[in-house]
């Protein structure tokens, strides 16, 4: 699946794409220098058509927008955030198999039940 499946988000769209959506996202940051990155990005792409409908798949370039980067304390990369409501539910650092990320994204669209 190419990377075409993943959108692009930026500081500038970052809310009315991310925090405003109602349906589960997951924002890759990721960086050109960063080796993991692209092969994690390939996997996120192919998970997207799987999960089509059910949840948004993003990527931000950190370099190219820092704010978010900062706002959301983002040290490393790959980072996942797992967006709910506009408030972040989960958090993967570093790059993860295919297997282990399909199942935190199902995990992100189960609601939570306090019992």
């Amino acid at each position: 699946m190419p990377d075409d499946a993943l959108i692009t988000v930026t500081d500038d769209t970052f809310a009315a794409t991310v925090l405003a959506e109602t349906t589960p996202v997951l924002v890759d940051f990721w960086a050109q220098w960063c080796p993991p990155c692209g092969p994690l990005a390939r996997v996120l792409g192919e998970l997207a058509e799987e999960f089509r409908d059910r949840m948004l798949i993003a990527k931000l370039d950190v370099d190219a927008n820092p704010a978010t980067t900062i706002t959301y304390r983002v040290h490393s990369m790959p980072t996942l955030l797992f967006f709910t409501g506009g408030v972040v539910t989960a958090t993967i650092v570093g790059a993860r198999p295919k297997s282990l990320l399909r199942q935190a994204m199902t995990n992100a669209l189960t609601p939570y039940v306090n019992s």
